[in-house]
C-alpha cells in the first residue's frame, strides 16, 4: 500500500487535524502496530477492487494515498489511535456516524463525497482471509471509548404513540428548536429550510442561495396560481418565508402553521418587520387541526406544504392528505413538496446497480438509525407513487409532478459550505456535537440526492368542484415563462 510522510493536498474548508497521540503510545509500539493493522485490513479490499479514491492520514502524520493517478477527493483522518477500536466496533454506518460526531475521526476535503465510505466498505466484499485479518487486528487493539455527550446534543428520547400529535410535536421541537440563531447562520436571508430552485447552474451555490430560495417561493405561488385576495394556508410554515412571500408578492391573505414555538415567535417578528401584519400570520397548530381552522375561518383557495410531510409517517399519510383536502374549497389547489425514497436503479441486465442499494437512509454514511436518533426522530420517506396514491385516496386529483432532485443536492452543498464557514459561531450558538451532527447529516443527504438514492417532488393536487372542474389553464406556460 503506498504511503508517505507528507500531508495530502486536498481542498477543504476544514483545517488539518493535528495528531492527538497520548504519550503512552510509543512509535512502533504494539498497540500502535495493531491500530495500523486495522487500517491496512480495512483498505486492502478497497485497493484490490480499485474502489478507493481517498487518502487516509494517521495519528503520526503518515498519509496513505490511494493507488493510481487520480488525486484523492478527501482524506479520512484518524488523529488518535486509542479511539480507533471504539470508532469501528460495531462496524455499522450508524456507529461510524456517531464516532464522527464524537470526534473519533475527521474528514479533510469534501465531506459530501466522504459520506460514501459506508457504501464503499459494503461494496468491497472482502475475502474470508481479509475479514479474518480485520477481526484479528480489532481484537488486538485496545483503547479509550468514545466520549459520551456531556452538555452536547443528546439522543432523542420520545415517549407516547408514534405519530400521535403529542409525540410529533416533541419530534419537531427536537430538530427545529436547536435555536433560531444557529439556523440563521447558514440558511438564506429568508430562512427557508427546504430545497431551493436554481434557474441556472450556479458557479457558487452558497452565494446563489438567497436568489434560489426566493425563486422557489415564487415557483410555489405560481403553481398555485395565487392572486390578490385569495386565502392561502401553509402547513408546516417554518419561519414564515412562504407566508410572507405570498402576502407581499401575490397579495394573498396568508396563514402558516407550525408545531415549533420558536419558529412561530421569530416568524411573527419577521412578518411584523415586513409590515405584513394585516395580511399574514403564523399559528402554532398541528396539521390535524387545519380542518377546525377552516371551519372557523372559512376554507382556503390554496394550500401548500413544503418539506413537512416527511414527519407525517405512512400510518398517518391518509389523514394528512385528508386534512389538506378538508381545508380547501372545491376547485382549490394543494402543492405538496417533499422528499421521496427512490427505488434502486436497474442496470442494463436488469439487476440492481450496486451504488443504489442503500436507499433507506439519508445518505450513505449516516444511516437511518443515526438520523432517527439524533436528527429527525420518527421521520419516514415514501416513494412518490405511494405518496400520490394516498393523495388520490384522500380525494385529490394529481395534476402535475416535478422532480427537483438536483436542486436539493445544490441546496445541501450550499448549506454545508455556509455552516463550515461559520463553524465557531455555530458551536458557540449550540455545541460541538450539534455542529458536527448537522455537518454530517446534510453532507450525507447531499450525497444521497446526487447519487439518486432520494428525490424531492412538488406534486400539484386539485380538489375538483361539484362539476368535476379544476381552475387551471390548459398549459403550464404561465408557470415557467
Amino acid at each position: 500500500m503506498p504511503g508517505s510522510t507528507a500531508t495530502a493536498t486536498i481542498p477543504s474548508t476544514v483545517p488539518p487535524i493535528a495528531p492527538t497521540v497520548p504519550a503512552r503510545w510509543a512509535p512502533g509500539g504494539e498497540r500502535e502496530r495493531a491500530a495500523r493493522a486495522v487500517i491496512d485490513a480495512l483498505l486492502a479490499p478497497l485497493d484490490r477492487r480499485g474502489l478507493r479514491d481517498f487518502a487516509v492520514r494517521l495519528w503520526d502524520g503518515t498519509v496513505l494515498d490511494p493507488p493510481g493517478e487520480p488525486p484523492p477527493r478527501f482524506a479520512a483522518v484518524f488523529p488518535d489511535p486509542s479511539r480507533l477500536r471504539a470508532a469501528l466496533l460495531p462496524p455499522t454506518a450508524s456507529h461510524l456516524a456517531e464516532a464522527f460526531v464524537a470526534g473519533g475521526w475527521e474528514v479533510e476535503g469534501d465531506l459530501v463525497t466522504a459520506t460514501r465510505l459506508g457504501d464503499l466498505l459494503a461494496r468491497a466484499r472482502p475475502t474470508a482471509a481479509e475479514s479474518a485479518a480485520l477481526a484479528r487486528a480489532l481484537l488486538r487493539l485496545r483503547g479509550r471509548p468514545l466520549a459520551r455527550p456531556g452538555t452536547g446534543r443528546r439522543e432523542a428520547a420520545l415517549a407516547g404513540v408514534r405519530h400521535s400529535p403529542e409525540r410529533d410535536r416533541d419530534a419537531i421541537r427536537y430538530h427545529y428548536d436547536v435555536g433560531n440563531d444557529f439556523f440563521a447562520l447558514w440558511l438564506d436571508r429568508r430562512m427557508v429550510y427546504s430545497c431551493a430552485y436554481f434557474r441556472v447552474p450556479p458557479e457558487s451555490p452558497a452565494q446563489a442561495l438567497d436568489e434560489a430560495q426566493e425563486a422557489k417561493l415564487d415557483l410555489v405561488c405560481r403553481k398555485l396560481r395565487l392572486s390578490a385576495g385569495q386565502r392561502f394556508l401553509d402547513i408546516g410554515c417554518g419561519w414564515g418565508a412562504l407566508v410572507e412571500w405570498a402576502a407581499a408578492h401575490h397579495g394573498a391573505a396568508a396563514v402558516g402553521i407550525t408545531n415549533s414555538a420558536r419558529m412561530e415567535a421569530l416568524g411573527a417578528e419577521r412578518i411584523a418587520a415586513a409590515g405584513l401584519g394585516g395580511r399574514a400570520r403564523i399559528l402554532q397548530l398541528d396539521y390535524r387541526e387545519v380542518g377546525r381552522l377552516a371551519a372557523e375561518e372559512g376554507p382556503y383557495d390554496a394550500v401548500a406544504s413544503i418539506g413537512m410531510f416527511e414527519h407525517v409517517g405512512r400510518a398517518r399519510m391518509l389523514e394528512y392528505f385528508g386534512s389538506a383536502y378538508g381545508a380547501l374549497r372545491p376547485g382549490g389547489l394543494f402543492l405538496n413538496h417533499g422528499i421521496g425514497r427512490l427505488l434502486p436503479a436497474r442496470d442494463g441486465a436488469g439487476g440492481a446497480a450496486a451504488s443504489s442499494r442503500v436507499t433507506e437512509a439519508l445518505g450513505r454514511l449516516a444511516g437511518h438509525e443515526f438520523i432517527d436518533r439524533y436528527v429527525f426522530p420518527d421521520g419516514e420517506l415514501l416513494p412518490i407513487w405511494e405518496t400520490l396514491l394516498f393523495a388520490e385516496l384522500a380525494g385529490f386529483e394529481v395534476r402535475d409532478v416535478e422532480s427537483l432532485r438536483e436542486h436539493y443536492a445544490l441546496t445541501l452543498r450550499a448549506w454545508v459550505a455556509r455552516l463550515e464557514a461559520r463553524r465557531d459561531e455555530a458551536i458557540a450558538a449550540t455545541d460541538l456535537r450539534t455542529y458536527r451532527t448537522w455537518r454530517l447529516f446534510m453532507s450525507a443527504a447531499a450525497g444521497g440526492f446526487e447519487s439518486g438514492a432520494f428525490g424531492v417532488y412538488q406534486a400539484l393536487l386539485a380538489r375538483r368542484d361539484g362539476r368535476g372542474a379544476v381552475e387551471l389553464p390548459l398549459t403550464r406556460e404561465d408557470v415557467y415563462r
